[in-house]
């Protein structure tokens, strides 16, 4: 189901036109190239208003053929006019003079505005006496009605009904090896051979004005072999300009600025090459695939995270490609894809989460009102379970005390009811324990006591049990000052270790009993010689219900709730309980009292 959506909004994307946003990033890249170098083979000479007010007036007939004749000894590549020089002021004479050095000169040309329809190149054809000279089309393209529709020029035209133009012609008499066919990026337009334009910034040809060359105030020998680029900047109009990546100003580049642009891409061939369609295909799948994947299963931060760091890796990559190599990899449906995939399945994922949590709340609700009922149940049940139990043992109490002897068969009935009775009240007893905590009912009732006489008397009661097993009790007891804990709590913390050594310890073993006192705490162990723990089961001993292995397999009958409350009790006490073993070498069972604590309520 998310491939199928992510594949949806994909080709929903990549049927959208997004040129406009997409030139403007293609623009980004432009402005930020590091090198702004051009092939040094192109000289701009500018007809400016200080021109004008030199001249006391537009250049003359007389003055243009000048500066051409100037040109022509200086050895120039190719002259080219960028301007309407039939506007040109003068006499009928020097008009003639100028149109004649012009057609005398195969090296001199007149660059047109506008191309024509194949069979209609006499429209080219300028008025008297400049008839026969033949302009070279050499068109500005802008992005109007088609690609951005903002106006910028950002391609130009190689050939137009297979005719090569102006441009194409120039940048051939430098790099003769450059043709249309191996003009980097060319694409096909309306029957138009285009190709994008490598900018470089306004400025970055070197130009001269064309009244300092007339007065001999720059020499022409800068112009030697050399194509030299003669217009306007007058900033009369729009027409002598255009708008470019680098500025979207009317003014923001001349026209003959810009066919230096466009000859200058040509001698080095470093038009921008745009991927094919299948590369940004792929990279609109790309992206929807994965910020489907973040959106819906990670957690948000980390999401957001990886996905900010996949756009950025993105971003560089199209920047850094560009830079190097020139290939021109759109960004916009790729981008505009992370975006509306986030922004259409996060929604979607809250509504998941919430209804999950709402869920999750509805069965915690339920297992809260469960986990009551079991618990008052327990209480219940264990509180109704004592009295009669009591009984057991007071009439089984009664009929041992009882002056009437009892053959050995009785007696072992009577001792067996006994004794399992008293199992079952401690069982009991572990029970009422356990539902106290879960109804978080304990509380500490603190008083002075000294640790040792409470082990002393936990030895004693489990002596008897120690003997039938000839289990040998050895106690190391250091002396040590009262330490404030509630006796009872801890009597029983005490008497379950005791219990259990004895219990899992095999016959004729030995069971020891340490205390100590340190700077900050009292320390007990419980040394026994049992079967041990095995490794995997130590992290799980001190949990609820919980049993080993080796006393499951055991005789021996529990509840798997003393550890449990022993660790309870003693971290009440702001003390701690862990164990030390390995299996088949015994246990070390070990609680830590801090000597100085107010204790805490649960």
């Amino acid at each position: 189901m998310r491939i199928l959506f992510a594949v949806g909004i994909a080709v929903f994307i990549f049927q959208i036109n997004l040129d406009y946003i997409e030139s403007y990033l293609y623009d980004l890249r432009i402005r930020s190239q590091l090198t702004t170098d051009n092939s040094g083979n192109i000289e701009l000479i500018y007809i400016t208003p200080q021109t004008v007010q030199a001249l006391k007036g537009m250049p003359s007939a007389q003055d243009q053929n000048k500066i051409l004749r100037m040109l022509i000894d200086a050895e120039a590549q190719v002259i080219t006019y960028d301007f309407e020089i039939t506007e040109t002021p003068g006499s009928l004479a020097e008009k003639k003079t100028l149109a004649e050095t012009i057609v005398a000169h195969k090296n001199v040309i007149v660059a047109g505005r506008n191309t024509t329809l194949k069979g209609e190149e006499d429209q080219l054809l300028l008025r008297p006496p400049f008839e026969k000279i033949s302009q070279k089309p050499a068109p500005k393209t802008a992005d109007l009605l088609n690609f951005a529709k903002d106006g910028v020029t950002r391609r130009m035209i190689l050939s137009y009904q297979g005719l090569p133009l102006l441009p194409l012609e120039l940048a051939q008499h430098v790099n003769p090896d450059i043709n249309l066919k191996d003009v980097r990026g060319r694409f096909d337009f309306y029957e138009t051979d285009q190709a994008y334009i490598d900018f470089r910034p306004a400025g970055s040809f070197p130009s001269s004005p064309f009244e300092k060359i007339l007065s001999g105030d720059i020499s022409t020998a800068r112009f030697k072999n050399k194509i030299v680029l003669i217009g306007t900047d007058l900033e009369l109009s729009d027409v002598e300009y255009a708008m470019t990546p680098y500025s979207r100003q009317p003014n923001a580049m001349t026209r003959i600025e810009l066919l230096a642009n466009t000859i200058d891409t040509l001698i080095r061939n470093s038009g921008p090459l745009k991927v094919p369609k299948y590369i940004n295909w792929f990279f609109i799948l790309l992206a929807s695939f994965l910020t489907t994947h973040i959106v819906l299963t990670m957690k948000p931060t980390k999401g957001l995270l990886v996905l900010g760091g996949t756009l950025s890796g993105f971003v560089v990559l199209c920047f850094s490609s560009f830079w190097v190599f020139g290939w021109w990899i759109p960004m916009a449906a790729p981008i505009l894809a992370i975006f509306i995939c986030y922004y259409f399945f996060i929604p979607y994922r809250l509504i998941v989460e919430n209804r999950r949590s709402w869920e999750y709340y509805q069965k915690n609700k339920l297992l809260s009102q469960v986990e009551e009922l079991k618990t008052n149940f327990i209480s219940m049940m264990s509180h109704d379970l004592k009295t009669p139990i009591a009984r057991i043992q007071g009439m089984t109490d009664m009929i041992l005390s009882d002056s009437v002897p009892l053959s050995a068969q009785q007696r072992e009935a009577v001792d067996t009811i006994k004794h399992s009775s008293d199992d079952l009240l401690k069982f009991i007893s572990a029970i009422l324990n356990y539902g106290l905590i879960e109804s978080q009912g304990v509380q500490l009732h603190l008083q002075s006591k000294d640790i040792n006489n409470l082990l002393t008397e936990v030895i004693r009661k489990h002596e008897f049990l120690a003997k039938v097993k000839h289990i040998h009790i050895s106690s190391e007891l250091e002396p040590m000052f009262p330490v404030s804990m509630d006796a009872d709590l801890m009597r029983q913390v005490l008497s379950n270790l005791v219990e259990n050594a004895i219990k899992y310890s095999p016959e004729h073993t030995q069971i020891r009993i340490l205390s100590q006192e340190t700077s900050s705490s009292v320390i007990i162990q419980v040394v026994d010689q049992g079967p041990g723990i095995p490794a995997d089961e130590l992290q799980n001993i001190f949990m609820k219900f919980f049993r080993s292995k080796n006393a499951k397999s055991s005789p021996i009958k529990g509840s798997g709730l003393g550890l449990y409350l022993a660790r309870y009790f003693t971290e009440l006490h702001g003390g701690r309980i862990f164990v030390e073993s390995s299996h088949g070498k015994g246990s070390i069972f070990t609680v830590e009292l801090p000597i100085e604590q107010g204790g805490k309520n649960a």
